[in-house]
């Protein structure tokens, strides 16, 4: 059953759209955020990126929601008052928020800049400060986050491209990275065409890869070759173009949710071949061991990115002029936004705009 959370009250007013039950109804909501702290950036929020998890945590399909819930971990303004102590940041600079606002800070993931992979990791919104107050997201008008925990927006990136970055483009940013499929030449594979998938292939391209786009989904082969600029397409509920491809893929990113088979991907993959879930299904996938074991493959899975490879990544994009392609949208669209969205009824992206759209309630 769906906690409903005691509201801690701050100083500071603040005004979003939340829901207040497992309907995921999102309304008007006052609430109150802390004072800007010696290390924290306050800043006003003027796009946040509408992510599926969001609509997950709306519903309370992970079972962990509280109420209410204002969501949002994809949070883009300018600044507009720092902390005595804060260092990196100024009024008036472009900053965004993405999936945390804290972690512990001392443990290894924390030191080796994975703060992603932290135990005591604070989520943007749906979870809970030090102090027990909950963490509201970015569908709001102001955001307050410690300075460790905010990505600089290259001047050369609009803040609208780059709010899903936060998000959906380190999340497949970090695993290219990581497992080395971010060297020129190489062969990768992408399965699924949507939020992720899309900057998948744009993020391989400007690595120099060449991209493979893999999904049940005849109609997406021109959107791939065509709009993004993907090198191949292959249906994969077509025995005949999966065997042409069979050992040509040094690594695939599987961006899908939903529950699919992992053989015929195997298949794809050279030997020492990787093959890195990003998607979290429902149910439990089934692993063949035989494939793996005959090529010395693996089957990893990845998680956004720590801070430090997160302003990496929007760097990289802005330099390299990786967007997202989005759909912007009013405040007051959000409710239609998610019903299109569980209809995977956009390209890709929706975006908020918070700045122009967000209006306070009398």
């Amino acid at each position: 059953m769906a906690a409903v959370q005691p509201v801690i009250e701050h100083p500071r007013k603040a005004f979003g759209w939340a829901a207040r039950d497992p309907s995921g109804l999102l309304s008007p909501f006052n609430f109150s955020r802390r004072e800007t702290g010696e290390k924290d950036v306050a800043f006003k929020v003027l796009y946040c990126g509408v992510c599926h998890s969001d609509l997950h945590m709306l519903k309370n399909e992970w079972g962990v929601s509280t109420y209410p819930l204002v969501p949002g971990h994809e949070i883009v303004g300018i600044v507009k008052e720092v902390g005595s102590k804060v260092e990196k940041f100024k009024v008036g600079d472009k900053v965004g928020v993405g999936c945390m606002v804290g972690s512990c800070k001392s443990c290894q993931s924390c030191s080796d800049n994975l703060e992603n992979y932290c135990p005591k990791m604070i989520l943007t919104y749906g979870s809970k400060y030090v102090d027990g107050s909950a963490t509201y997201g970015g569908y709001s008008d102001l955001m307050v986050a410690e300075e460790r925990f905010v990505i600089r927006i290259p001047d050369g990136l609009a803040l609208d491209f780059a709010a899903p970055l936060l998000c959906a483009g380190i999340t497949v940013y970090s695993p290219l990275r990581y497992f080395g499929l971010d060297k020129p030449g190489l062969h990768v594979g992408v399965v699924g065409l949507g939020g992720l998938g899309h900057l998948g292939v744009k993020f391989a391209k400007a690595f120099g890869a060449k991209v493979t786009v893999i999904s049940t989904s005849p109609n997406k082969k021109e959107e791939a070759i065509e709009r993004l600029g993907a090198d191949s397409f292959v249906l994969s509920t077509e025995p005949v173009q999966i065997k042409a491809v069979l050992g040509t893929l040094d690594g695939i990113i599987d961006t899908v949710s939903a529950a699919h088979p992992l053989l015929p991907l195997l298949g794809l993959l050279k030997s020492h071949g990787k093959l890195v879930l990003l998607g979290i299904p429902e149910k439990t996938l089934d692993v063949p061991v035989f494939p793996l074991i005959m090529g010395r493959k693996t089957i990893a899975g990845s998680s956004i990115g720590g801070i430090k490879e997160t302003q990496e990544m929007m760097n990289f994009a802005s330099k390299h002029n990786v967007k997202p392609d989005i759909e912007v949208i009013p405040m007051d669209y959000v409710n239609t936004a998610m019903e299109r969205l569980l209809k995977a009824d956009v390209k890709y992206r929706f975006v908020i705009d918070i700045g122009n759209t967000l209006k306070p309630s009398l």
